[in-house]
């Protein structure tokens, strides 16, 4: 502000007015003596709009970050800060439009690739965005588990379909709904092993496989307690093979009946046995050798083995590993799943056009960066670096580093949000309105006067006695 005090004509002290539209500052310098006038403005004006003020909102929104967050660090820094509304204005007006457009230019593009092919497989999962049975939303991602791309995702509201357990069932069937509208052949689909989504691909003819992730999960969780009583204490020994022969098994057959046979062949080879009567596995196939740790081979009919066996031959557990994948796993899609928690936290309540832009955005942010190489030292040496996972109760894995991740996306879509969508934000918006947006969960209740619900406030410790 000392550059505007002196009239650089006369020298003599000038009149000065300044006005602040959020991040936007403009300055008016009158001098009465030499009639001189100068206007400066600390950023361009797009119409009435600080050019400033709209490309921090879109880059807020477009790199997942906290508006209220960014409030903080501007308060703490005493920097000059626009208020919610603004954003939500900028949001509504040009950057969701945007961000919309974006998605479906891109997912065109994609769909157009998979329909020129013979046969697609696909991945699907759901992602919930609170645990348990309450949540409000659900995202049903869909990934071409050959290129490990997203390539739809279907956001779901619980009071659509009746309660938040049906949400997962109603996205798969609207992305397999859109698959075939633009003329994509389906192979087969590979998903975790919920009751609604088998009985559903198996009545629409859909061939599925099991993720084994999922299933090893579901298996380990009860070994392990089983485990941990005293008479079994003997199942230790085994919890990682029994771990690794679920991935073995699914990995090395090529049909249900073999991938039976030789997971029932577990059962004879924690006795010691190698040969089994199964004519499509009559054998293990590891090369014989004496054990040093002979203690650790179970006896048919002791608590460790019958209760092993219970759960190994489970009619259910049979059944579903005749079907576990092959080949292709959807271990990148629970990845995806973590980088949506980047865009759309948990703890945070978004509207049902604010969750979808976000997906949107993570979807993007995951196809740009999927194939991201190993990152490499100086002297071309591949980077790793000490990792320590929980599940695997203090021992040390190494974990490659990849290089950091790009963000194209997001140029993109700023440049279109300054070129195209504020200048008609018209016709992005239409493609907004095409979105069919469900009502809010409390629509359908009754709002009472707020004045009476204050009334009958009380605190937890001043009520009355019973």
């Amino acid at each position: 502000m000392e550059l505007f005090e002196v009239c650089p004509v006369c020298r003599r002290v000038s009149d000065v007015q300044t006005r602040r539209i959020g991040t936007f500052l403009s300055v008016e310098q009158t001098y009465p003596h030499c009639q001189f006038f100068r206007k400066w403005d600390s950023q361009p004006i797009l119409g009435s709009t600080p050019a400033g003020n709209l490309q921090l909102s879109a880059a807020v929104y477009t790199t997942g970050a906290s508006f209220f967050k960014l409030e903080k660090i501007f308060r703490a820094m005493q920097l000059k800060m626009f208020q919610y509304d603004t954003f939500r204005r900028h949001a509504r007006t040009y950057i969701e439009p945007a961000i919309i457009h974006t998605w479906k230019t891109v997912q065109d593009s994609m769909m157009e690739q998979l329909s020129q092919q013979e046969s697609v497989i696909l991945g699907g999962n759901l992602r919930a965005d609170s645990p348990g049975h309450s949540a409000k939303f659900g995202s049903y991602s869909m990934m071409d588990l050959r290129s490990n791309t997203i390539i739809d995702i279907q956001l779901v509201q619980s009071n659509e379909v009746g309660g938040s357990y049906h949400m997962e069932k109603e996205g798969l069937k609207r992305s397999l709904a859109l698959l075939e509208a633009r003329g994509v052949a389906l192979d087969s689909i590979v998903t975790d092993r919920h009751p609604q989504i088998q009985k559903f691909l198996r009545e629409a003819n859909v061939t599925q496989y099991y993720d084994v992730w999922h299933m090893e999960k579901g298996l380990s969780k009860k070994l392990v307690k089983i485990a941990q009583s005293k008479d079994c204490e003997k199942l230790k020994k085994w919890l990682r093979s029994i771990k690794n022969h679920v991935y073995w098994t699914a990995a090395s057959s090529t049909s249900g009946p073999e991938r039976v046979a030789k997971w029932t062949s577990i059962l004879n080879h924690v006795q010691d046995i190698h040969t089994h009567e199964e004519p499509v596995f009559p054998k293990c196939l590891h090369p014989t050798r004496t054990s040093r740790d002979k203690s650790k081979w179970l006896t048919a009919g002791t608590p460790a083995f019958c209760r092993l066996e219970k759960v190994l031959t489970n009619k259910r557990v049979l059944k579903d590993v005749g079907k576990l994948s092959p080949h292709f796993q959807i271990s990148l899609l629970e990845a995806f799943h973590s980088v949506i928690l980047r865009f759309a936290p948990k703890n945070v309540v978004f509207p049902f056009l604010g969750m979808l832009c976000r997906l949107y955005l993570a979807a993007l942010h995951f196809n740009e960066n999927t194939d991201r190489p190993q990152a490499t030292t100086s002297a071309g040496e591949p980077l790793f670096r000490l990792h320590f996972p929980k599940w695997k109760k203090g021992e040390c894995t190494a974990k490659p580093v990849k290089e950091q991740p790009t963000f194209h996306y997001v140029d993109d879509i700023l440049d279109l949000v300054f070129e195209k969508v504020f200048q008609d934000p018209g016709s992005f918006a239409d493609e907004v309105l095409k979105i069919s947006i469900p009502e809010a969960l409390s629509a359908q209740l009754e709002t009472p006067d707020k004045k009476e619900v204050i009334d009958r406030y009380v605190t937890r410790f001043s009520q009355g006695p019973v």
